[in-house]
C-alpha cells in the first residue's frame, strides 16, 4: 500500500507533495532490509518513477528524498533488474558529481545530494551484475578517484570522501582489471596513502619518519571510517601486487614483500641513543644484562630499535586471540605476518622472542595453563581449526630459530607433536631455514628443575613410584604378555595401527619404515 501510495504521487503529483511522500516512505522503511515479494512490481515501477523525477528540475531537498528511497528499493536485487541501465547510472554519477572536469566542490547545499547518489551506487554495484559491467563501461573508478582528488583535503566533506571510497573498494573487490587500472593507470596507490595521512594528520619530519603526536585529539568517527574504508581499497589494490594471498591494516602489510618490512622497525636517532644509555643506567645492575626492551617516552626500544611498531601488532595478535572467535579470519592474518618478520629480520625476532618466550623460570605449570602470550599460543597448538593450529605453532617454532630442542623446551612434546610430524622433525633436528647461531641463555631455575621435567607435558612433575618396582619377575612377564595381547587385538581389528620414524624424520606403519631401515642397511654394506 505505500509503494501504491508513492507510485501515484511520484507520476502525477508536483516536488512539494512528492518529496512530503517520499520522506514519509523513507522514514517508515529506513531500517528495511527484506521485502514483500507480492509488492515487487510496484516497487520496480516506483524505481523507475524516481529516475524520471531525478532528471527534472526539482529542488535539492526533492532530490534527497527521492534519492534516499531508491537507496531502499536498492536493497531489493530483483528490483534493481529492470533499472540498472546505463542512462540511469549516468543520471546517478551525474548527481553525485562523478564527472571528469575540474570543477571544485563549492555548493555545500549539494552536498546531501552528492552523499546519498554516492550511497544509491554502492547498493547498486554490490547488487547488481549489470551495474558492474555499466561501472567498467562508464569508466566510474576514474571518476571516483577525480572525485577523491578534489575532496582530499577538505576535512567538512568526509561523508562524500568515505562513500566515495567505499564505492572504489567495491569496485576494486568485484574487478580484477580495476585494481590493475587502480595501481598503475589512476595512480591508486598515491592517492589512497594520501587520504589515510589525511585522516591521521600525519605530518613527516623526514623520508621515512612522521611526527607522532601522543597527546593528540582521537580520530572523530567520520576521520575513523574514511580511514577504514582507505585501508580496504588499499588492500585490494595491493592483493595482487606480489602474488600474495593472505579487513584491516594487518592485511595490508601481509600483501608487503617481507624484504621491505624493515620499516617497521629503526634505529634510534642520537637524542634517543642518549637517552636509552640513561634509562639503562637507571636499571639496577643485575636487571640491566637482561633487560634489552626499554620503555622510553612510550616507546618500545629494542637493542636500540624503535619496535613500538611490532609491539602495536603483538599486542592486536593478543586481542584476537582473547577475543575467542573467528580466528581464521581475525587472527591467522596477523600471525602469519609476525611470522615472517621473525623469520626475514632478525632484530624482530629477537624482540618478539623477548616478549612471547622469556627466559622459562617457573615450569610447574604446563605450558597451555596460564594467562601469558607464551600460554595463549601454545594452547592454540592443539586448537581444532587446522589453519590456525598450524600458524600458532609455526610462529613459535621461528622464534626458537626452527629448532626442535628450543621448541619443545617451551611447549612439550605432546604440543609439538602435530608441527613436528608435518615437518618431518618427531626425531628432532631443526628446520630448513637459517639462523643466527646465539645460543638461548637458561635461567639457574630451569636448570636446576629440567632432570624432573615431563618432556612430554612439558612441565615440572615429582618422582612418581614405579609400579612394577614391587612386582616378581613372573609377574611382570604376565603383565608384559598382557600388553602384548592387547596392542595386537587391537591392531588386526584396525582400532590401533602401530607407527614408526622413517630415516626422514616422518611416520610412517612400523612395516614400512622397518623395511626402510633395512634398506639402508644392506646399501650400507654393499658399500662397505
Amino acid at each position: 500500500m505505500d509503494e501504491e501510495r508513492a507510485l501515484y504521487i511520484v507520476r502525477a503529483g508536483e516536488a512539494g507533495a512528492i518529496e512530503r511522500v517520499l520522506r514519509d516512505y523513507s522514514d517508515k522503511h529506513r531500517a528495511t532490509f527484506k521485502f514483500e515479494s507480492t509488492d515487487e512490481d510496484k516497487r520496480k515501477k516506483l524505481c523507475e518513477g524516481i529516475f524520471k523525477v531525478l532528471v527534472k528540475d526539482v529542488p535539492t531537498t526533492c532530490q534527497v528524498s527521492c534519492l534516499e528511497v531508491l537507496r531502499i528499493l536498492s536493497r531489493d536485487k530483483k528490483v534493481l533488474v529492470p533499472v540498472t541501465t546505463k542512462e540511469n547510472m549516468q543520471i546517478l554519477m551525474r548527481l553525485a558529481k562523478l564527472t571528469e572536469s575540474d570543477d571544485s566542490l563549492e555548493k555545500v547545499s549539494e552536498f546531501p545530494v552528492i552523499v546519498e547518489s554516492l550511497k544509491c551506487l554502492c547498493n547498486i554495484v554490490f547488487n547488481s551484475q549489470m551495474a558492474q559491467q555499466l561501472s567498467l563501461e562508464l569508466n566510474l573508478a576514474a571518476k571516483l578517484c577525480n572525485l577523491l582528488r578534489k575532496c582530499k583535503d577538505r576535512k567538512f566533506i568526509n561523508d562524500i570522501k568515505c562513500f566515495d571510497l567505499r564505492l572504489l573498494f567495491l569496485l576494486s573487490l568485484l574487478h580484477t582489471d580495476i585494481r590493475s587500472q587502480l595501481r598503475y593507470e589512476l595512480q591508486g596507490l598515491p592517492l589512497l596513502t594520501q587520504i589515510l595521512e589525511s585522516a591521521f594528520s600525519i605530518k613527516w619530519t623526514d623520508e621515512y619518519e612522521s611526527a607522532i603526536d601522543h597527546n593528540g585529539p582521537p580520530l572523530s568517527p567520520q576521520e575513523t571510517d574514511c580511514a577504514i574504508e582507505a585501508l580496504k581499497a588499499l588492500f585490494n589494490v595491493t592483493v595482487d601486487s606480489w602474488k600474495v594471498h593472505k579487513e584491516n591494516a594487518v592485511n595490508l602489510l601481509s600483501n608487503v614483500p617481507v624484504s621491505c618490512l624493515d620499516v617497521l622497525i629503526c634505529p634510534l636517532t642520537h637524542e634517543e641513543t642518549a637517552q636509552e644509555a640513561t634509562t639503562l643506567d637507571e636499571l639496577p645492575s643485575d636487571e640491566t644484562a637482561e633487560k634489552e626492551t626499554v620503555l622510553q617516552n612510550n616507546t618500545m626500544v629494542y637493542n636500540g630499535m624503535n619496535m613500538e611498531a611490532i609491539h602495536v601488532l603483538l599486542n592486536f595478535m593478543e586481542k584476537r586471540i582473547d577475543k575467542g572467535s573467528s580466528y581464521r579470519e581475525g587472527l591467522t592474518p596477523v600471525l602469519s605476518l609476525l611470522t615472517e618478520c621473525s623469520r626475514a629480520h632478525r632484530n624482530i625476532r629477537k624482540f618478539l622472542k623477548d616478549q612471547v618466550l622469556p627466559p622459562l623460570r617457573d615450569v610447574t605449570n604446563r605450558p597451555e595453563v596460564g594467562s601469558t602470550v607464551r600460554n595463549k599460543l601454545v594452547r592454540l597448538m592443539t586448537h581444532v581449526d587446522l589453519g590456525v593450529k598450524q600458524i600458532a605453532a609455526e610462529f613459535l617454532f621461528v622464534l626458537c630459530k626452527e629448532r626442535v630442542d628450543s621448541l619443545l623446551k617451551y611447549t612439550g612434546y605432546g604440543n609439538a607433536a602435530g608441527l613436528l610430524a608435518a615437518r618431518g622433525l618427531l626425531a628432532g633436528g631443526r628446520g630448513d631455514n637459517w639462523y643466527s647461531e646465539d645460543e638461548d641463555t637458561d635461567t639457574e631455575e630451569y636448570k636446576n628443575a629440567k632432570p624432573n621435567i615431563n618432556l612430554i607435558t612439558g612441565h615440572l612433575e615429582e618422582p612418581m613410584p614405579n609400579p612394577i618396582d614391587e612386582m616378581t619377575e613372573e609377574q611382570k612377564e604376565y603383565e608384559a604378555m598382557k600388553l602384548v595381547n592387547m596392542l595386537d587385538k587391537l591392531s588386526r581389528e584396525e582400532l590401533l595401527k602401530p607407527m614408526g620414524l622413517k630415516p626422514d624424520g616422518t611416520i610412517t606403519p612400523l612395516e614400512e619404515a622397518l623395511n626402510q631401515y633395512s634398506v639402508i642397511e644392506e646399501t650400507s654394506s654393499d658399500t662397505d
